[in-house]
C-alpha cells in the first residue's frame, strides 16, 4: 500500500469518526419534538427530530431524509402546525427561523437550533426553496 492511499484512508476514517460522533451527540439528548415529512411542491420523506443535549445545545436531526434537488434550499422552523403549500407561511407572514442551507437532498443530517427556540411556537420544519419561494415539503412536529 502506498502512502497516498494510507493518507486518504486515514482522512476518511477521521471524517467518519467525526460524523459518527455528531450523530451520536444529536441522538444522545432528550427528544423535544419529532415528526414525519410529507411532500408539498416536491416529494419529500424522512423524519425530523429535535434533540436537547446535556450541554444545553439543541439539534434538529433529519433521518432517512429525501427530497428533490433544487436551488438554494433551506431548512426552516415555522411558527405553524404544518405547511401544506406555499400559502401556509409565505403569504400569511408566519414567523420562521432559518437553520441554514440544506446539506444534501438525501441522507441523515444535523442542524443547530438557536438557543431559546420555543417549540410551543415553532411546530413544523419546512424544506424551502428561497429562489422560487417554494415549500418542497414539511414535517409537523409533535412533543
Amino acid at each position: 500500500m502506498n502512502s497516498g492511499r494510507l493518507v486518504n484512508f486515514a482522512a476518511a476514517a477521521a471524517a467518519l469518526t467525526i460524523l459518527g460522533a455528531i450523530a451520536l451527540m444529536a441522538q444522545s439528548g432528550k427528544i423535544v419534538a419529532t415528526g414525519t415529512f410529507h411532500g408539498a411542491a416536491h416529494s419529500t420523506s424522512g423524519r425530523a427530530t429535535v434533540y436537547s443535549g446535556d450541554n444545553g445545545e439543541t439539534t434538529l436531526r433529519l433521518t432517512h431524509f429525501k427530497t428533490s434537488n433544487g436551488p438554494n434550499l433551506h431548512v426552516l422552523l415555522i411558527a405553524a402546525t404544518d405547511a401544506q403549500d406555499n400559502d401556509d407561511f409565505l403569504k400569511k407572514g408566519i414567523e420562521r427561523i432559518d437553520l441554514g442551507a440544506l446539506k444534501g437532498n438525501e441522507g441523515d443530517q444535523n442542524y443547530t437550533v438557536p438557543a431559546g427556540t420555543d417549540f410551543d411556537k415553532y411546530k413544523a420544519v419546512s424544506i424551502f426553496c428561497e429562489r422560487f419561494n417554494v415549500n418542497f415539503g414539511a414535517a409537523p412536529l409533535e412533543k
